[in-house]
């Protein structure tokens, strides 16, 4: 047993093989660039950590059974639902919420994209909707019609948004291209 739960793991595996959480006293993430350290209880969960303890509120409480997708945040780049997410498991992780996706008072093209094509009726859902394209968009640029209705299909909008949204992630992908397409055109004069 010991051997399993050696440090050379990660922390959610040794937690994963033992059965049981560990009983840290302090944890570090980095979260939207910045190290913070959180106490957590056992069992909590980063949907609670990032609202209740880093006051992040943009990650949204909806069915915290990892259905809607309001909670969607990045944990090392990859979409997550927060509400399923242990905090514990995420010692030394790097989490980004809708907050950590702007620089400065500058917002993040795909936020500007959901803004200009009216894709936030009620907004409840638009910060897990603005996370999951976030990610679509690292791993695949230029997304097919399918590849965003798979990638969207875990957030869900109540307000029926997703036309809208759909033309808002192909806007910010062209947006994206195009001006890849310029520093290029500019990089070779």
């Amino acid at each position: 047993m010991v051997a399993l739960l050696s440090p050379e793991l990660p922390a959610w595996e040794r937690w994963t093989r033992s059965g049981s959480p560990p009983r840290w006293t302090r944890m570090r993430l980095t979260v939207n660039d910045k190290a913070k350290d959180v106490t957590p209880e056992p069992g909590e969960s980063l949907l609670t950590t990032l609202r209740d303890r880093l006051f992040l509120t943009g990650a949204k409480p909806g069915c915290e059974r990892g259905e809607c997708g309001a909670c969607t945040v990045l944990l090392n780049g990859e979409p997550v639902y927060a509400c399923l997410t242990l905090t514990q498991a995420c010692d030394g992780e790097t989490v980004t919420t809708v907050e950590g996706v702007a620089r400065g008072e500058a917002l993040h093209p795909l936020q500007e994209a959901f803004i200009a094509h009216d894709a936030v009726q009620c907004g409840f859902c638009t910060p897990g909707q603005v996370m999951a394209a976030v990610a679509l968009l690292a791993r695949d640029p230029a997304p097919s019609d399918a590849a965003i209705a798979e990638a969207m299909s875990g957030n869900l909008c109540r307000c029926g948004t997703y036309p809208k949204i759909a033309r808002a992630i192909r806007s910010a992908a062209a947006a994206a291209q195009q001006q890849q397409q310029q520093q290029r055109e500019e990089g070779s004069r």
